[in-house]
C-alpha cells in the first residue's frame, strides 16, 4: 500500500474525529452556560425539589433543613447546579449523537433509531416526573410518621434532615427512576442489533421479575413503597418492549419477503 492510500485512508477518520471534537465542544459550551444559569437559581430550584418535604410537613410546621459543614450548603449548590444542567441540556447531548452517527446508517436504520432519541428524553422525564410527584409523597409521609411527641420520660423524636443528605437521596431517585425507565431503548436497540429477540425476553420472564425488583430494591430507600413504585413500571416496560420487538420482528420478516418476492 502507498503512502497516498494510507493518507487517504486515514483522511475519512481525521474528519469524523474533528466533527466529533467539535460537536463535543459545543455540548460543553451550552452545558457551561446552562451550568451557570442553573447557578444563579439554584435556590429556586433546591425550594422546588424541597416541596414534597415541605407538603409532608405542612406548610404552617416551621420546620427548617440544616446543613453542619461550612461548605456544605454551597457544595450542594454546586452539585444541583450541575445535576440540572444535565437534566436541561441532556437533549441537546443526544440531538448531537444523532446527528454524528445518522451519516452513517440506512434509510430504515435512521428511522428506527431517530424514534428511538426521540423517545430517551421523553421516557427519563417521564421516570422523573413518576419519582417526584408520586413516590416522594409517599416515601416522605412514610418516613416521617416514625417521629414522636415528648412523653413522660422520653424526649421527642423529629426529622432535621441536612439539605445535602436530603439533595443526594432526591437526586439518586430521579436518576434512579429516570434510567430505569429507559430499558425499552436500550431492549429495542439490542434487538436491532441482532442480540436478543422476542422469544429470548418472553423465556427469561420469570428472571426478569427477580432481577427487576432486586435492582430497585438496591437502588431505593429501604421501604416498601419506593421498590413496587420503581420495580411496578419497569416490569410494564419490559412487557411493552416485548411488544414492541415483536412488531419490529414482523415489520423485518415482512420487507424481506417483499424483497424475495420482487426478485
Amino acid at each position: 500500500m502507498t503512502t497516498d492510500s494510507v493518507d487517504l485512508s486515514r483522511a475519512p477518520l481525521l474528519s469524523h474525529l474533528l466533527e466529533l471534537r467539535r460537536r463535543l465542544l459545543q455540548c460543553l459550551l451550552v452545558f457551561f452556560v446552562v451550568f451557570i444559569g442553573c447557578y444563579l437559581m439554584a435556590e429556586d430550584i433546591y425550594h422546588f425539589l424541597m416541596q414534597p418535604l415541605v407538603q409532608a410537613f405542612g406548610e404552617e410546621s416551621g420546620r427548617r433543613m440544616i446543613y453542619t459543614g461550612l461548605h456544605e450548603a454551597f457544595l450542594t449548590y454546586l452539585k444541583l447546579s450541575f445535576f440540572a444542567a444535565l437534566f436541561f441540556t441532556l437533549p441537546l447531548i443526544l440531538i448531537q449523537v444523532w446527528k454524528f452517527i445518522a451519516p452513517g446508517l440506512y434509510r430504515n436504520e435512521k428511522r428506527a433509531v431517530s424514534v428511538l432519541f426521540a423517545l430517551t428524553p421523553v421516557l427519563f422525564v417521564l421516570g422523573a416526573a413518576l419519582a417526584f410527584y408520586v413516590v416522594f409523597p409517599m416515601a416522605w409521609g412514610f418516613f416521617i410518621s416514625f417521629e414522636s411527641e415528648a412523653v413522660a420520660g422520653a424526649l421527642p423524636v423529629q426529622l432535621e434532615a441536612r439539605v445535602s443528605e436530603y439533595l443526594g437521596l432526591v437526586i439518586q431517585l430521579i436518576l434512579a427512576f429516570g434510567l430505569s425507565f429507559e430499558l425499552p431503548i436500550v431492549l429495542l436497540l439490542m434487538a436491532h442489533a441482532g442480540m436478543i429477540d422476542s422469544a429470548t425476553l418472553i423465556g427469561g420472564r420469570r428472571y426478569a421479575v427477580v432481577i427487576i425488583f432486586a435492582v430497585a430494591a438496591f437502588i431505593t430507600p429501604p421501604d416498601l413503597i419506593s421498590q413496587i413504585a420503581l420495580g411496578t413500571p419497569i416490569l410494564l416496560l419490559y412487557e411493552m418492549s416485548i411488544w414492541l420487538i415483536r412488531l419490529q420482528e414482523k415489520q423485518t420478516l415482512k420487507t424481506a419477503t417483499n424483497l424475495q418476492s420482487k426478485t
